[in-house]
């Protein structure tokens, strides 16, 4: 790969598939996300960088992206094993140290939205059992190395510059080498499937009834990355992008087309997000609920921004309605 960076496809248990991790042979020796928190991703991942005639014992920096627990799940077990600083977004670092605190009130936060939005009570207590259980897949870790918004991430043979990308998550970070036109995106920007903007709790916390924009956020990150001069994006998943300005255009006009969808479905009548969300998959799957939910709420906020539709609250429920 170019410029030493090396590409290492770890499995993982989620839908997405493999995640990418990368390896940056400079000084120092680098490893950009780890993989989940499991004995065969720790295996796969030994053996990816001994192909490129590593330990993870060498590794002395390690950059996380983002939150998600494929991204992070090794963090810990790796910087013991290496003694490697641990880097990520300033605002990431309590989140990440304090974990399983953090994971419960994120998972709290997701069952109020999900009430507040028409799920039944059943489907929510079933799908917060199940996220409870895919925690292990994360982990507490201590952050040493906090950076901010603007900073830089010094190496022998390059420098990365710190930009927040948030809507996918809310820690997105994204590197930017501008001498060589490369970003390492994360989840930011994948070319073969639509990073999905999930409603989740702020680093710093939040009420439900005032939940972020995941949407709004994103493409307010998208629009600023398609300002950047950037040959190649390092992708959290799949193949690296090697457009990015035709890929967010596209991106920003699906976004167009499932908004007018969803303004169409709500003109027949007032409906919840989960009714929405119902109304265009049918039966959805327990797991992706969330998915499906936040995928709504997301552009029913579009919609709202604009004043095409209204809320409407009853019992508790939010239902919208054309303005």
């Amino acid at each position: 790969m170019p410029d030493g960076i090396h590409c290492l496809p770890i499995p993982t248990p989620f839908a997405v598939g493999r995640v990418n991790c990368y390896l940056v042979e400079d000084e120092p020796l680098t490893l950009v996300d780890t993989g989940p928190n499991s004995g065969t991703s720790l295996t796969r991942l030994e053996r990816a960088l001994a192909e490129h005639g590593h330990r993870v014992e060498d590794l002395r920096r390690i950059v996380l992206t983002h939150q998600h627990p494929d991204h992070i799940g090794l963090a810990q077990i790796l910087v013991e094993r290496s003694g490697a600083e641990l880097c990520a977004l300033d605002r990431l670092a309590p989140w990440l140290a304090g974990y399983a605190e953090s994971m419960e009130r994120d998972d709290a936060f997701a069952e109020a939205i999900m009430l507040r939005n028409g799920v039944p009570a059943d489907v929510t207590s079933a799908l917060r059992s199940v996220t409870r259980m895919a925690r292990a897949w994360g982990g507490a870790a201590t952050v040493t190395t906090p950076l901010s918004a603007g900073g830089e991430l010094r190496f022998a043979g390059r420098t990365w510059t710190v930009h927040h990308r948030p809507g996918h998550s809310p820690s997105d970070t994204v590197f930017h080498d501008a001498e060589r036109r490369q970003l390492m995106g994360g989840d930011h920007l994948i070319g073969h499937i639509s990073s999905n903007p999930l409603v989740s709790r702020p680093l710093e916390g939040g009420e439900p009834q005032d939940r972020p924009r995941a949407l709004m956020i994103y493409l307010d990150s998208l629009a600023a990355t398609r300002e950047m001069d950037v040959d190649l994006v390092w992708a959290g998943h799949g193949e690296p992008v090697r457009d990015h300005r035709t890929l967010i255009d596209e991106r920003a006009r699906l976004h167009e087309r499932r908004a007018e969808k969803i303004a169409g479905l709500i003109a027949e009548q007032p409906r919840s997000a989960h009714e929405i969300a119902t109304a265009m998959w049918g039966g959805i799957a327990l797991t992706q609920a969330y998915l499906t939910l936040s995928e709504v709420l997301g552009h029913v906020d579009l919609l709202l921004d604009r004043g095409a539709v209204i809320e409407d609250v009853q019992d508790g429920v939010v239902r919208f309605a054309p303005a």
